[in-house]
Parts: structure tokens; C-alpha cells; sequence
């Protein structure tokens, strides 16, 4: 694993409307990344062309936010005249880590040894600096030369997030079935229905995963103590009701007091 050993791990694969897929990936790690160590993993700043050239190519291509706002107030994130990604972000000279939310990733200004590139946004040439870089692995960049958004979460609120973003689901599209013909009927005119590539469809066909977890996550069979459902026959019916088998949910319990994770 690129970042450490992991301690779990959950994944879900999405398709854009236009049919890319993408996935949005949440690990855990059995040694946490502490502060001093995110500049090593996760980056937000554009690298030196000079020094890492391939880096930089990968860098300015993939991982820079529109740019949005003044440049293109018509951009796909841009609503009520804001960003809905928060760019451009605050140019700060070292990260900040905080209890809530996500870290401040250092992103210097020119003047602190930051760098910028010049791009062409709608024929105009615009000067991009640290600001509209989105925070990647220098190492998954190289590799894979795509566009991989590699954050740091070091709160609950964030986890939650994130795992509520993995587990959101399928896109869902509303359409309508006219008859000019036959009489008005508004509750069964419009249909709710999933919103399905034709990349997506060829996925499902194939049984590629889609969502994948481990460990794996089952229901508890919740129960009252020494309520729980006990199958038997009338061979074994005193020895289930002396020592009754164990439930997921007893077993969890026991698991809780041997276990070190839980």
C-alpha cells in the first residue's frame, strides 16, 4: 500500500453522466500520518517543471480546479456566483491540521517560493498559481498519470462524509411517458428511475464489483440479553437451552473484549 499497512478499507465505483467511471476510495491505516508527514504523502502546490518534469506535465494537465469564478463564471461548480469546491483556496506558507474537517494543505504564494503556469482559458491566457491545485499523491500521479484526489481526513465529521459520498448511490433522473391520446394522469406520467451509462451497463453486465469493503460490514442480530432466537431439536433441545449457540451479536461482543481495533 502506497500510504502503509491498512486496517480496512471501502470503495465504490461511479459513473459520470457522460460515462467515465471513477471511484471515491476511503482507507484506514494501522499507523495514523501524523502532521509532519502530509507534505511527504499529499501535495497541493504545482511542482518545479525543472526538477520533476513528468510530475509537473501530470500535475498541470489533471489536478488544477477550472479555473472557475471571475475566469469562467459559467463553469459546471460555480453557483449563486460561488465556487461550490471552495477554489480558489487559501495560500498558506505550512499545513494546518485542525480537529475538525480537513487540513489546510500548504499552498505558498509566488513570493514564498510557490510556482505558477500559465494556461489558456477560453482564448485568454490566465496565470494559475497554488490556489486552484487539488490535493494529490505525487507518487499516484506518476503512476497512474490521471486525475486522483488524495486527501487527508483527521476527524469524524469528515469520515462521515465521506463514507455518506461513497454509499450515495447511483445518479437518478425523473422522465416522463406521453399519450396525447389517452386521458391525464400526472401521478403516473413522470417515473423515477436510475440514470445508467451505457459504460455502467457494460460493468453490471460483467459482474465487475461496485462496492467492496473489508472487513466486511454485516447486521447485528440484535437481540435482549438470553433473548435470542436458539434452534433445536427434541435430541438436542437441553443442550441448545444449557449453553445456547452464539449469536452475531454475542459474537461481536466477545470480539470487542479480545480485540485491539475494537
Amino acid at each position: 500500500m502506497f500510504f502503509g499497512e491498512t486496517r480496512c478499507w471501502i470503495y465504490s465505483i461511479e459513473w459520470q453522466k457522460r460515462g467515465l467511471p471513477h471511484a471515491h476510495i476511503l482507507v484506514w491505516l494501522i499507523n495514523k500520518i501524523t502532521p509532519d508527514q502530509i507534505d511527504q504523502i499529499i501535495s497541493a502546490e504545482i511542482p518545479d517543471k525543472h526538477i520533476d518534469p513528468n510530475l509537473f506535465d501530470v500535475v498541470t494537465k489533471n489536478m488544477i480546479h477550472g479555473p472557475c469564478g471571475a475566469f469562467n463564471n459559467n463553469s459546471s461548480c460555480m453557483s449563486d456566483g460561488k465556487c461550490t469546491k471552495r477554489y480558489p483556496r487559501k495560500l498558506v506558507s505550512d499545513t494546518i491540521t485542525g480537529n475538525d474537517g480537513y487540513p489546510l494543505s500548504r499552498r505558498r504564494s509566488v513570493e514564498d517560493g510557490g510556482k505558477s503556469v500559465v494556461l489558456k482559458v477560453r482564448n485568454i491566457d490566465i496565470e494559475v498559481d497554488n490556489r486552484w491545485i487539488v490535493p494529490y499523491s505525487p507518487l499516484l500521479s506518476k503512476t497512474f498519470k490521471a486525475h486522483i484526489n488524495v486527501e487527508y481526513c483527521n476527524s469524524v465529521k469528515s469520515i462521515k462524509y465521506i463514507c455518506k459520498y461513497v454509499n450515495k448511490g447511483s445518479d437518478m433522473a425523473v422522465f416522463g411517458v406521453g399519450n396525447v391520446a389517452a386521458s391525464l394522469d400526472e401521478i403516473n406520467q413522470c417515473q423515477l428511475g436510475r440514470y445508467i451509462s451505457s459504460n455502467e451497463a457494460v460493468w453490471r453486465i460483467l459482474s465487475f464489483p461496485i462496492h467492496e469493503r473489508h472487513p466486511t460490514v454485516i447486521h447485528l442480530a440484535v437481540h435482549l440479553e438470553n433473548r435470542q432466537s436458539v434452534y433445536c431439536t427434541a435430541d438436542n433441545v437441553r443442550a441448545r437451552a444449557l449453553v445456547p449457540p452464539a449469536t452475531t451479536l454475542t459474537a461481536f461482543y466477545s470480539l470487542c473484549q479480545n480485540d485491539l481495533f475494537c
